[in-house]
């Protein structure tokens, strides 16, 4: 039975192996700068759109081959290109050669398994971030691998798979008097972090309703599946903290980056940002200890649970403590016992247990009383 239960609690808590995909020691032995896609393929065509603006005009083009892309010309001052789907190294090399992209840029890029990070290149500034969407079914923060490059008049930004987190950003980019629309690429590029920023908000809410919901089951009845559930929010907990601290050290090198990417304008925009980002390590912070206590309240829970027991035990053991005796004394194999030749002996011998079994389990209860007042 605890081999099925402890089978049950894996196949909830444990998260679906992903499909096989290039671990790191596949770059052993390979030139730095190369450009191997290292994590999970989660789309089966890379997919390019194209945000061409200025504050009166847009024009926005989707392409689905790499042959489309090289026959469409620039139009407006600037230039937004996302891409979803990093797997293809064509794509990414000619990305890296239209924009003149370092090689580690692009390696940094391919490479889902990269911390968040912050690199100026002089001319274009690259930031890599991780994303999180929550899987309400499995209890789940699943990452997403997101890189930024910030040009002088472009922003291009990758992705994993479509995952409609930057939709609200090209809604804001169709309307002709938004932020990104008159400050430019640096406005894009402060809308792209904030969306990354806000769903950790997101997260962390939503990791905090769990958190609640486990401890009021553990204050009413403790669930078998406590333990599990405990480590698996404490994991969750830290694998997004182990993202959203080196976001806020990135964060600190934008705000120091040169003012011919990032405007004045803009600056307190991204000032705004890094308030909200450190607002989340410290709720993090004060959901580790949430954990903590969860701990706490599910080891007092059980051995409160385990007293209980043991005093029923000891009960049921005092009460019949005087039937072993007597019984035992009686069942000796000698010729002359008290009672043995008389009618009404196994009525006396009953009656002996019994009194003997009250009067053990009274004292047994009176000691208790004075304990709790403190004799």
């Amino acid at each position: 039975m605890m081999s099925r239960l402890s089978s049950r609690l894996k196949s909830r808590f444990k998260k679906p192996a992903p499909p096989r995909a290039p671990h790191l020691s596949a770059k052993i032995g390979q030139a730095p700068g190369s450009v191997q896609h290292l994590g999970e393929i989660k789309v089966r065509e890379p997919a390019l759109t194209v945000f061409d603006f200025d504050e009166k005009e847009l024009k926005e083009v989707t392409f689905k081959t790499l042959e489309e892309s090289r026959l469409y010309q620039k139009q407006h001052r600037n230039i937004w290109l996302n891409v979803y789907g990093l797997h293809d190294p064509d794509v990414m090399k000619e990305i890296g050669d239209r924009f003149n992209l370092h090689p580690l840029v692009l390696e940094d890029i391919v490479n889902t398994g990269q911390r968040p990070k912050f690199e100026d290149y002089g001319h274009y500034v690259f930031v890599v971030l991780k994303a999180f969407a929550y899987d309400s079914a499995q209890l789940d923060c699943q990452p997403e691998h997101i890189s930024l490059v910030l040009g002088k008049d472009f922003v291009l930004s990758f992705q994993e798979r479509p995952t409609g987190i930057f939709a609200p950003i090209r809604e804001r980019i169709r309307q002709r008097h938004s932020l990104p629309r008159r400050v430019g690429v640096d406005g894009v590029m402060h809308a792209l972090i904030d969306a990354v920023v806000d769903r950790y908000f997101v997260m962390v809410e939503a990791l905090s309703v769990a958190i609640e919901d486990l401890e009021d089951s553990l204050i009413n009845e403790t669930p078998r599946d406590a333990m599990a559930r405990i480590n698996h929010l404490k994991h969750e907990t830290l694998e997004l903290r182990r993202s959203i601290w080196p976001t806020r050290e990135t964060l600190t090198s934008v705000l120091r980056t040169e003012e011919h990417l990032i405007s004045r304008e803009t600056l307190p925009y991204f000032r705004d940002i890094y308030d909200h980002c450190v607002h989340v390590i410290e709720q993090l912070d004060g959901l580790r200890e949430l954990i903590g206590g969860l701990l706490d309240i599910h080891l007092a829970s059980v051995s409160h649970r385990l007293n209980n027991e043991l005093r029923l035990l000891t009960i049921v053991t005092t009460m019949l403590a005087p039937a072993t005796l007597i019984t035992g004394f009686f069942g000796m194999n000698f010729q002359y016992m008290p009672w043995l030749n008389r009618k009404d002996g196994w009525e006396l011998a009953s009656i002996a247990v019994v009194v003997a079994g009250f009067v053990l389990l009274g004292t047994l209860l009176w000691r208790q009383r004075r304990t709790r007042k403190g004799f």
